[in-house]
């Protein structure tokens, strides 16, 4: 990109070219950062969020979630499809009764990362 363009496109002077360069080199292709924003999508949801919470302190059934969060049973299994889909839920059966956990310590994590972040 020549100065022209620069200044086209309003950034102006480049005064780190090497810092940009390198930023550049470790910059994860579009795809990946889509796929990141979408993950964040999905924790931007507070009745998501509660979910995760609630299976961060245990390994609950729908029942037991939806009772603890005065939901409908339908209601919070259309968000753990939706957990299920983004790998960020995992679930057993025992018997007839399934239960729902956090898919790995990656979700704990962030969970946890968010919930100091915001005790700070």
């Amino acid at each position: 990109m020549d100065e022209q363009e620069r200044m086209e496109q309003g950034t102006g002077e480049i005064l780190h070219p090497d810092l940009i360069s390198s930023v550049n080199q470790d910059m994860p292709d579009e795809e990946m950062l889509y796929d990141l924003a979408e993950l964040f999508r999905i924790f931007g949801d507070s009745t998501r969020i509660k979910i995760l919470y609630v299976l961060f302190e245990a390994e609950m059934c729908v029942c037991d979630i939806a009772e603890l969060l005065h939901m409908t049973q339908s209601a919070i299994s259309h968000q753990l499809r939706v957990l299920k889909q983004s790998k960020l839920v995992k679930f057993r059966r025992e018997g007839k009764t399934i239960y729902y956990s956090l898919a790995d310590d990656h979700v704990r994590t962030i969970i946890g990362m968010g919930m100091e972040h915001l005790c700070e």
